[in-house]
């Protein structure tokens, strides 16, 4: 359905939240995602676009089951944050794919960065952008393939884009800011002129489809 490494293609943009705004989403070409614990919003969609963890509380057969149940386009194996744990995440990435499109490995060990080129090619890598949630410690310019940013702000997103090579992203971020009136007007946050949830998640969503429209794999 997708080649994913297809020169001068645009960037994938997925989104794991409500079905409102999958709704908003899908009509600016956006991907529905879910995480693996709570599939029920995606339920109308013909296919998963990209199936997330719960990283903190990982349950490898709770993910490999919704992976079977969805066959998602895209799926993230456990993050990689000790390197002893590799190869355990590889193995358990190969009985992810046989039910995902393609899947992403994301290394987060400082110890892996001189040893990310030689991750599996059979997989994506992940970076998971600087957030109250987490980050990798591990400079973008270690990441020599093309990666998925995982989480953070449209705006630092996009501009780790001058720095790696990005094949899609997940965008929820603008969900939180909207529950307090806050949308993403294609530079920062700030308050929405008129105000209003609905109005905020519009306009998130139409500038951050604005803010990627001129990206394309390959060129920077």
């Amino acid at each position: 359905m997708f080649n994913f490494m297809a020169k001068g293609r645009p960037v994938l943009i997925f989104v794991n939240h409500s079905a409102t705004v999958q709704k908003i989403a899908a009509a600016h070409g956006w991907l529905p995602g879910a995480r693996y614990t709570n599939l029920r919003d995606v339920r109308g969609f013909k296919r998963l676009g990209f199936l997330d963890i719960d990283w903190r509380n990982y349950d490898f057969r709770r993910h490999l089951e919704a992976a079977s149940e969805t066959r998602p386009i895209l799926t993230v194996a456990r993050d990689i944050e000790c390197r002893r744990s590799l190869n355990k995440i590889i193995d358990q990435a190969y009985k992810l794919k046989e039910y995902a499109k393609d899947v992403i490995l994301v290394p987060k060990d400082p110890l892996l960065a001189t040893k990310i080129s030689s991750l599996p090619g059979d997989f994506f890598l992940g970076y998971s952008v600087p957030s109250r949630y987490g980050a990798t410690p591990i400079a973008p310019e270690a990441f020599t393939r093309p990666v998925h940013l995982l989480g953070g702000r449209p705006d630092t997103q996009r501009q780790l884009a001058t720095r790696m090579q990005v094949l899609s992203i997940d965008a929820n971020r603008f969900t939180l800011d909207a529950a307090f009136g806050d949308y993403f007007d294609g530079n920062t946050f700030r308050p929405h002129p008129r105000g209003g949830y609905h109005n905020c998640l519009r306009d998130s969503v139409k500038n951050i489809t604005a803010l990627w429209a001129g990206y394309r794999l390959g060129r920077r």
